[in-house]
């Protein structure tokens, strides 16, 4: 087996989303919450079992997010108003880098992720 000696297209796709993203240090997660951010878990039911839930946090499993969050969609959650702070939280903060790029690009300007996911915040605790 041959070791890459450049970094995969999904490490490079995931530099350039993350560049230039506002993203939430886990010690910070309290503040934006107490400012208005709405924190949503994307985390899988087994996940959220086996490692407990984010207090305050809505939880919208990953095949769901952009239906539920994207302005213009029947579907979208009333907590989903326009121009509030979306914090998008997975287990260690790579999909959520991800869903957040993704619900950029639907409209919603101020999503952002939590760095380390929720792994790195109860590591805090």
């Amino acid at each position: 087996m041959t070791v890459p000696t450049e970094p995969s297209r999904i490490d490079r796709f995931l530099h350039d989303v993350r560049r230039g993203a506002a993203r939430i240090e886990p010690a910070e997660l309290a503040a934006a919450m107490a400012d208005g951010a709405l924190v949503v878990d994307i985390r899988p039911e087994s996940d959220r079992r086996a490692d407990g839930d984010l207090p305050g946090a809505l939880v919208i499993e990953r095949i769901h997010l952009e239906w539920r969050l994207d302005p213009t969609s029947p579907d979208r959650i009333e907590e989903a108003s326009p121009g509030r702070r979306v914090v998008v939280v997975c287990n260690e903060g790579y999909s959520s880098s991800l869903a957040a790029r993704t619900l950029r690009d639907l409209g919603v300007h101020r999503a952002t992720d939590l760095v380390g996911g929720y792994r790195a915040w109860r590591a805090l605790r």
